[in-house]
C-alpha cells in the first residue's frame, strides 16, 4: 500500500522513514496498539450476545439495543471535550483517564442486574473510549519509529483486528454467559493500563489548546459540514447493520459472533488494502458514491431475502462501509483549512448522533411495522448520503484534490469515528 499526496510521496508505509521496519517500534507504540485494538474490540463486542442480554435481563429488542444508544450519544458529545482535555493535560494521562474509565464500567456492565444499569453503564464506557481512542494515534505517531505513515498503517491494522475479533470474544464468552464478555473487556484494559504506564513516556503538548467551540466553529465551513451531514445519513445505515441484524439473524453466539467477523474481516481489507487503490484509479467522490448506492442496494437485499440471504448481505455490508469509512475520513480531514483534530471533532459530533438514533429506532420501526422496513429506511439514508455528495460535490474536492489519495487517518478520534 501507498501513501502519495500532493508532493507524490510513494514511500512504502511498511518499510516506513529511512528504512525503518513497521514491525520494529518501541514498547510505548505497542503497548498503545495493543490497548487500541482491544478499544475498537468493545464496539462490537455485544454484537453476538444481544438476544442473549435481553433474554437474561428480561428486555425488549428495543431496551437491549440502547446499549448502543448510551455509548455513541455520549461519544458524540465528547467530541467536544476530547481535545480541550489532551491539549491541557497531555496524551499519556488522556489515555489512562479513558483505560481507567473502560475498565470501571465495563466491569460494572457485567454485574448490571437491570437493562436500565446496563445502559447507564455503557454510557461510562463510551466516555473512556472516547478519550482513548481519540488520542491513541496521536500517541503512537509520536512515539513511532519509521515515520507517521507506518504508525497510521499500525494504528489502522490495530483497528481492523480490533472490530474483527471484538464479535468472536463477544461469541466465545457469550456462550459461557452474556455477562463474561464484559469482565474479559475490563481485564484486557486493565493489563493496557499497566502497559501504557511503565512503557509510555509523556508526550508534547500541542503548541495551541483546543477550546469546547472550536470543533462547531469548523462546522461553519460548507465542505465540512457536507461531509458531516451526509455521514450522518451514512451511520444511520451502518449502526442499523451492527445493531439490529443480530436480532433478525437470530442466531447462537458462535454463529453470530463468526457472521460479524468475517463482516469484520471485509471492513478492514476493503478500508485498509482497497479503498486507497480504488480512490486512485475512480477518485474518492466516485468511490464514496458508488459504495453508498450499493451499501441502500445490499440493505433492501437483506431485508427482503431468505435468512441465507440476510447473512451474506450482512457480511457483504462490510466491504462497502470499509470503503466509507476510509473516504470520509479523508474528507473530513482535508476538506476544510481547520486543524484536523478541530475539523475531525466537529465533523464527529454530527454524525455520532446518527449512531446513537439508528440502534434505538430500527427495533422500535420493526414494532411499529415489520422487519422489512428498519432496512428499507436505513437504504434511504444511504442514498440521501449518496445524493449530499452528488449536490455538494464541489465544495466537498476544494481540497482534498490537492491531498487524496493518501490516507488521511491522522486524527485518532477521526478513524475512531469512521472506523
Amino acid at each position: 500500500m501507498q501513501q502519495s499526496g500532493h508532493g507524490g510521496d510513494t514511500r512504502d508505509p511498511l518499510k516506513g522513514g529511512g528504512g525503518a521496519s513497521l514491525l520494529r517500534q518501541p514498547m510505548a507504540v505497542w503497548a498503545t496498539a495493543g490497548a487500541s485494538v482491544v478499544a475498537f474490540m468493545g464496539i462490537g463486542l455485544v454484537d453476538p450476545i444481544l438476544p442473549s442480554i435481553a433474554k437474561g435481563l428480561n428486555a425488549s429488542n428495543s431496551q437491549v439495543s440502547l446499549l448502543f444508544t448510551s455509548y455513541f450519544l455520549i461519544t458524540a458529545v465528547a467530541m467536544l471535550v476530547t481535545g480541550f482535555v489532551s491539549s491541557r493535560i497531555g496524551g499519556r494521562k488522556t489515555l489512562l483517564a479513558g483505560l481507567a474509565l473502560v475498565v470501571l464500567f465495563a466491569a460494572l456492565s457485567g454485574t448490571s442486574s437491570s437493562v436500565g444499569e446496563l445502559v447507564g453503564f455503557r454510557a461510562g464506557w463510551g466516555l473512556g473510549n472516547a478519550l482513548f481512542v481519540s488520542t491513541a494515534l496521536a500517541v503512537i505517531v509520536g512515539a513511532a519509529a519509521g515515520g507517521s505513515a507506518a504508525a497510521i498503517l499500525l494504528y489502522e491494522s490495530a483497528l481492523g483486528l480490533g472490530m474483527a475479533c471484538g464479535p468472536l470474544l463477544g461469541a466465545v464468552l457469550g456462550n459461557m454467559r452474556w455477562r463474561y464478555p464484559f469482565f474479559g473487556t475490563a481485564a484486557l484494559m486493565a493489563i493496557g493500563f499497566l502497559a501504557i504506564t511503565v512503557f509510555l513516556k509523556e508526550q508534547p503538548r500541542p503548541a495551541r489548546r483546543t477550546s469546547l467551540l472550536d470543533p462547531v466553529r469548523a462546522l461553519g465551513h460548507g465542505g465540512l459540514a457536507s461531509a458531516a451531514v451526509s455521514a450522518f445519513f451514512y451511520n444511520y445505515a451502518f449502526f442499523t447493520v451492527l445493531a439490529f441484524t443480530p436480532f433478525v439473524l437470530n442466531l447462537s453466539p458462535y454463529r453470530s459472533g463468526g457472521v460479524f467477523f468475517a463482516w469484520g474481516v471485509l471492513l478492514a481489507l476493503f478500508s485498509v488494502v482497497l479503498a486507497p487503490r480504488l480512490q486512485r484509479r475512480f477518485g474518492s467522490l466516485r468511490v464514496l458514491g458508488g459504495s453508498l448506492l450499493l451499501l441502500a442496494v445490499d440493505l433492501v437485499v437483506l431485508g427482503y431475502g431468505d435468512h441465507t440471504t440476510a447473512v451474506v448481505c450482512t457480511v457483504l455490508s462490510g466491504a462497502f462501509i470499509g470503503l466509507n469509512n476510509t473516504v470520509f475520513t479523508e474528507l473530513a480531514l482535508g476538506v476544510s483549512d481547520a486543524p484536523r483534530p478541530v475539523a475531525s471533532a466537529g465533523y464527529n459530533f454530527v454524525r455520532w448522533f446518527a449512531a446513537a438514533a439508528a440502534p434505538f429506532l430500527a427495533p422500535k420501526i420493526a414494532e411499529w411495522t415489520d422487519l422489512h422496513v428498519p432496512f428499507v429506511v436505513a437504504a434511504l439514508a444511504a442514498a440521501i448520503g449518496a445524493g449530499i455528495v452528488a449536490v455538494r460535490r464541489r465544495s466537498l474536492t476544494l481540497r482534498t484534490e490537492e491531498l487524496a489519495p493518501r490516507h488521511a487517518t491522522e486524527d485518532g478520534a477521526a478513524v475512531f469515528a469512521n472506523q
